[in-house]
């Protein structure tokens, strides 16, 4: 088969590679229906995070289940399944208490931009939808397998709740369905931090009520205004850089929370200033596994339609495309259909 692999900064391929086989008695193999271009692909693409050999790529993926191990219960083949970035047993005492992205035995799963994948521990990663979904379905069930889990996490992680008010910094696909995810949480009033015109109406269509465009002290500052002075009470942090941290620990009110989910990067703290600002501080890898019911079932439901995030669709042979697009900005999310010819 052929599938995504990296070579170094900038130079995507899409090229003959082993179909992948069971390994192990837990293992499943996936034929992918549909994968994606993540934001936190770019960093490697980008050369910003270095990489040694050639590296498949892409971890976000669902798809039908061709084939699994002897000691795989529940899922068979022919079903629908979506599953983590993060293979976990969903057994051992951290997954216990839902964050099976820090599993004892977690696996990084990767490789899915291709036809085919295999995802380790198959029973603690994957979860069924009762029937083969539509194909108008798909792109929003792909996103609960990191971006609409990530942003949910990222709500979650800073408390939203009903009538609450909440600040979103980062306009990508994980910003964007942090937006979704705070209204779906019962935030009273969202205010997203953007500025680009394609992501502030995404980002309202969401229930953004507020778009900032200010950026750093400034965006602060407007944050500060729009919230009398006081701060959000919920902040996503959806970046990973120093500007943007730093951006939603000084807009968030004191005793308020920030639920970082942007892989940092060069991003150190200050003890001193984090310790006066009187702020809860919780991220990860989001434990996309610990929502993915909930989520399926919001998804089938039509309660909510995460998969407007893609506005670029290609054939998977066209991958290299999906990175330039997003690199430049020219795309939210690049979807990767295996099925379409180019």
């Amino acid at each position: 088969m052929k599938g995504t692999v990296l070579y170094g900064p900038r130079d995507v391929r899409f090229e003959e590679r082993t179909e992948p086989k069971i390994a192990h008695a837990t293992d499943a193999i996936i034929r992918i229906s549909a994968a994606c271009v993540c934001g936190s692909d770019l960093w490697p693409y980008r050369g910003l995070n270095g990489i040694k050999e050639p590296t498949p790529m892409g971890h976000e993926y669902c798809g039908i289940v061709e084939e699994v191990g002897n000691a795989v219960k529940s899922v068979r083949p022919g079903q629908f399944v979506i599953g983590s970035f993060f293979a976990s047993d969903n057994t051992c005492p951290t997954c216990q208490i839902g964050y099976q992205s820090s599993c004892q035995h977690r696996e990084l799963v990767g490789g899915a931009q291709a036809p085919m994948l295999r995802v380790p521990f198959a029973d603690g990663t994957l979860v069924a939808t009762p029937n083969v979904p539509s194909n108008d379905l798909i792109p929003s069930l792909l996103t609960l397998s990191d971006v609409m889990g990530t942003g949910w996490f990222a709500a979650d992680a800073a408390n939203v709740k009903p009538g609450s008010t909440v600040a979103v910094v980062g306009d990508g696909a994980v910003g964007l369905l942090g937006v979704l995810s705070a209204k779906q949480m019962g935030a009273k009033r969202i205010i997203a931090m953007s500025r680009h015109a394609s992501r502030q109406k995404l980002a309202r269509e969401f229930g953004a009520t507020d778009i900032v465009t200010e950026r750093g002290d400034l965006g602060v500052e407007r944050i500060k205004e729009l919230t009398k002075g006081l701060g959000a009470d919920s902040m996503l942090e959806c970046v990973g850089t120093q500007e943007s941290m730093m951006q939603a620990i000084n807009a968030t009110r004191p005793g308020g929370y920030i639920g970082y989910v942007g892989v940092p990067h060069g991003v150190a703290l200050n003890g001193e200033k984090l310790f006066f600002a009187h702020v809860h501080l919780h991220g990860s890898p989001a434990p996309v596994r610990r929502y993915l019911p909930d989520l399926i079932k919001r998804v089938l439901d039509g309660r909510i339609n995460p998969g407007k995030v893609f506005d670029l669709a290609l054939p998977l042979p066209q991958v290299a495309e999906g990175y330039r697009a997003m690199d430049e900005r020219r795309a939210i999310k690049a979807l990767l259909l295996p099925n379409e010819t180019t």
